[in-house]
């Protein structure tokens, strides 16, 4: 079996994600440990206890769910044997997904990861006032579709295709008044369902320049190695392993669209069997029977789960 390990993306955190994990591996305990110091911050008992609000807080939220990927990803290696380098032929995350692929995959530490991600999620929150963005899901919708309605909608404001999740399942994102026109473009245009998000920030669009800028500052100062597996990375949906390549690709995709369902595919060309999901919740394991019938999919989250892998 050929198999891709994939990383969640900001929506999969939940109260108590990861207290599992801890209770079963000291592995993931010196995992959440190593993030609470690198944050000074005590993210694990939040994560565990909440409240909800406050870890949906996008700077919470982005460390949070990394710290539980890698901890599954460290106790599959540790406590498993399992080795990365050969059990995956690639890595890819969604969004902030890819910072959870890189550090499993060696390229950037646990602490740097962890004050990169707090970051990203801070200047993402700034680089847009409360009420001005907005996203929405364009239900039944392909890119092209999408990408269509959102040029229609901007009319001088900004207003793009964000993410390209599955086949039917576009999100776009931009001034909340032209992702509203979008909305009603979609409808007009006889599609399915176009719903407004309930997020902070209008994410993957160039709104979000700001913080693009403010990784790209915080990302010269950081060491990043060349990956044990190559990464798919989101804005090219091909693999790059280079790292000065991996920081301008880091940078780009905070303004630039999340092309999920071309990455899985492109994994699928290059021989991959199975996604491997490392983290909360089942977000992108559900995504992949939609992109690809014969793909499949399994999701690791739970001691029990990781239990079934290995043992499988």
């Amino acid at each position: 079996m050929i198999r891709a390990f994939v990383f969640p993306g900001q929506g999969s955190q939940a109260v108590g994600m990861g207290r599992d994990l801890a209770d079963a591996f000291a592995t993931a305990r010196d995992v959440f440990g190593e993030v609470d110091e690198a944050l000074k911050q005590k993210l694990s008992t939040l994560m565990f206890e909440g409240p909800l609000d406050e870890l949906t807080l996008t700077e919470n939220a982005q460390p949070a769910l990394m710290a539980v990927s890698v901890a599954v990803a460290r106790v599959l290696e540790k406590d498993g044997g399992l080795d990365l380098a050969k059990a995956a032929r690639f890595v890819a995350g969604h969004s902030l997904g890819e910072y959870s692929a890189l550090c499993a995959a060696g390229a950037l530490t646990l602490a740097d990861t962890a004050r990169l991600l707090k970051l990203r999620g801070q200047s993402m929150q700034r680089a847009v006032p409360v009420g001005v963005g907005a996203m929405a899901a364009i239900i039944g919708a392909d890119f092209e579709a999408a990408r269509a309605i959102a040029q229609d909608a901007a009319q001088g404001e900004v207003c793009t295709a964000a993410n390209d999740n599955a086949p039917g399942q576009v999100v776009i994102s931009g001034h909340k008044t032209a992702v509203e026109r979008a909305i009603a473009i979609a409808a007009e245009r006889g599609f399915k369902r176009a719903v407004l998000l309930p997020v902070s920030a209008p994410f993957h669009c160039p709104l979000m320049q700001p913080a693009a800028d403010a990784m790209a500052e915080a990302l010269v100062g950081t060491t990043i190695q060349a990956p044990r597996v190559p990464l798919v990375a989101n804005v090219i949906a091909s693999t790059v392993t280079d790292p000065a390549e991996i920081r301008r690709l880091l940078v780009e995709q905070v303004t630039g669209s999340v092309r999920w369902r071309e990455s899985v595919l492109f994994m699928k060309e290059q021989g991959v069997e199975q996604l491997v999901e490392l983290g909360a919740g089942k977000v992108l394991a559900g995504m992949a029977k939609r992109i690809d019938k014969d793909m499949t999919a399994v999701s690791l989250g739970l001691p029990a789960d990781i239990d079934a892998f290995l043992k499988a």
